[in-house]
């Protein structure tokens, strides 16, 4: 049987999801209980009724249930499965199903009229019924044949890359991309990577009007290997990676291999979901297990689902393969991100020691990126020892670093993060002159304004009262204008926001949200938060679950935690699930967050 609702078609017998006719990676247990709750869409199944048919004989938790509906929301939004309490789940989204063997069709009026048509038709000339089966065949087959042929045309897609010409510390070279029948090359001759790279957020925007997918680099050589960082970035994501070779032309053969597969383009190119996202990972992971950049950007989307066991797997498998290899930039990779998990785990000392391989491995290179990296992860140990000067040190050449390597980026962050751990540790003094370098340093470079909304930014952290914090807020919001989707403009709307909220100025909070134009996650949690302040519970309630299915399709996991947990705290209302939502928190939040939110999260028993 093959149900159709959205853009999706699932085929029940083969378990297998497309949409627009592009396969969907889906879970085995996800597409059976998707197979079960679509074969009775309008029956309420139990928590029992599920865990029999999917695992019958296997012993497995309730929680099994929680997490495979999630996962099927997070695919089909949140509405596409209703929860009724203390009975079940219930199918919501309007299906139908084509039966290739007794040719059931859709439930359409115009296909109606069209099969009444035939019918009486055939009545009138008397057509043989075997005649009629035979057309309807044929018109079965017609269709498989043309879902065969869209396959092969997604598969063998061209995809159409721009690219600026790629920095190089080299003299007198530069990759040349030639087409290939699944490559189509653009060059971009009025940018260079490294201005790209450190203003793509106001100049991506201008840019994929005409040219959707942006390839940038950095090309160096050291000790006869050729070395390129590249980015390809696209309108909902991007991706990144480094490669190694003997010679110029050996790196521009990896590169077009590793950009030839299908995969990179589906997350690049619309916005996926961090289970699916993860799920697309695995299976690329699974056809080229020696592929490195695919293994650590798997890594990543582990940590970013908390999922800290797994992702120290497959660190190590990183390890093998870069001990294979011979190859300091997987193994540095692999330690950095051994860091990362450990660090999230509260195990410094170990974090550590993985810093210091490290930092070994990338400057057996020379990669002064990831060395900058490798100083920037030590300042925050050194903050939990309680240790400004080690910081001070740390920070300090991790920027230097940064300039050495030209990431103007990297240089203003270092700069800007010893800023706000100076004022931590009680450096009045020097948290300001801190920031008084990277504000130079931004002038110096000629960057863009919403570089200098970081300056106010932190001077309303820094800010002793609410009256001090909201001048500096407003600046922000001003230089950030033109880049209102960049972090420091989401966050200052926010606070000002509840700024307003704290004094009762509601009038003042309602023109900041009449102000907003974009239909982002960030935005509607702030319509959340003020419809909340406004006593409309169900607007607040509609804002929020708004929220939560924004943030879950673009990946951002600490918002939708912010949206569930503002769901959780609010009167209670049979439209919202939540055992989900405590099962999210559940298994999501970082320990981080869970510290941020420790009182709420007491209080209401979440936790």
């Amino acid at each position: 049987m093959r149900y159709h609702f959205l853009n999706f078609e699932f085929n029940s017998t083969r378990l297998i999801l497309t949409r627009d006719g592009e396969d969907i990676a889906i879970r085995h247990n996800e597409a059976k209980l998707l197979a079960l709750m679509l074969s009775q869409s309008t029956h309420v199944f139990s928590k029992e009724e599920i865990l029999d048919a999917i695992w019958q004989d296997k012993v497995v938790s309730e929680q099994a249930v929680f997490q495979n509906i999630s996962h099927l929301r997070s695919l089909f939004g949140n509405e596409a499965i209703k929860t009724f309490s203390k009975r079940g789940y219930q199918w919501q989204l309007k299906t139908y199903s084509t039966d290739y063997q007794t040719n059931t069709v859709p439930n359409d009026s115009s296909v109606n009229k069209t099969l009444n048509s035939t019918v009486e038709l055939n009545h009138k000339h008397n057509i043989p019924r075997y005649i009629a089966t035979f057309a309807c065949a044929l018109l079965v087959l017609i269709g498989f044949m043309q879902l065969s042929t869209n396959k092969i045309e997604q598969n063998g897609t061209l995809h159409r890359i721009a690219y600026i010409p790629f920095s190089s510390s080299i003299a007198n070279t530069q990759l040349t991309l030639e087409d290939t029948p699944r490559l189509d090359f653009t060059l971009l001759n009025s940018y260079n990577s490294d201005d790209f790279s450190t203003t793509a957020e106001q100049s991506y925007p201008s840019i994929k009007a005409t040219h959707q997918i942006i390839l940038s680099g950095q090309l160096r050589a050291y000790n006869n290997l050729f070395f390129l960082d590249f980015n390809l970035k696209g309108p909902f994501d991007e991706w990144q990676g480094q490669l190694s070779g003997n010679s110029l032309q050996d790196v521009d053969n990896k590169l077009i291999a590793h950009l030839q597969k299908p995969f990179i383009y589906s997350l690049i190119e619309q916005p996926q979901p961090p289970e699916i996202k993860q799920a697309a990972l695995t299976i690329a992971h699974q056809s080229d297990p020696n592929d490195a950049i695919i293994l650590h950007n798997l890594i990543a989307s582990y940590i970013e689902l908390n999922e800290l066991d797994k992702a120290m797997v497959m660190t190590n498998k990183l390890i093998l393969l870069g001990e294979h290899n011979q190859n300091p930039q997987q193994l540095g990779n692999a330690y950095l991100k051994q860091s990362e998990i450990l660090t999230q785990s509260e195990l410094s000392e170990s974090s550590e020691e993985k810093l210091k391989l490290a930092l070994v491995e990338f400057q057996k290179i020379a990669d002064l990126k990831r060395q900058s990296d490798t100083l920037y992860a030590y300042s925050w140990l050194y903050h939990l020892r309680n240790d400004y000067p080690a910081i001070k040190q740390s920070l300090l050449s991790s920027a230097n670093l940064a300039l050495q390597a030209n990431d103007k980026s990297r240089e203003l962050d270092a700069l800007t993060y010893l800023s706000v751990l100076a004022s931590k540790h009680q450096q009045s003094e020097e948290k300001y002159q801190y920031l008084r370098q990277a504000e130079i340093k931004m002038r110096q470079y000629k960057l863009p304004l919403y570089y200098y909304a970081k300056i106010p930014f932190h001077y309303a952290i820094f800010a002793k009262s609410d009256a001090e914090k909201e001048p500096h807020l407003k600046q922000v919001l001003e230089f950030a204008a033109l880049t209102p989707t960049h972090w420091v403009a989401q966050a200052a709307r926010e606070q000002l926001l509840m700024l307003y909220i704290e004094r009762n100025n509601l009038l003042k909070a309602q023109a900041l949200v009449d102000d907003i134009k974009l239909d982002t996650a960030e935005n509607s949690y702030l319509k959340a938060l003020l419809a909340k302040a406004e006593a409309k519970p169900q607007q607040a309630l509609d804002y929020a679950k708004r929220t939560f299915e924004q943030a879950r399709l673009a990946g951002k996991i600490n918002l939708s935690l912010d949206a569930s947990l503002f769901l959780l705290t609010q009167h209670q209302n049979e439209s919202v699930d939540y055992d989900f939502h405590r099962l999210y928190i559940k298994k999501h939040a970082p320990k981080y967050w869970i510290s941020r939110h420790q009182a709420t999260l007491s209080d209401h028993h979440i936790l």
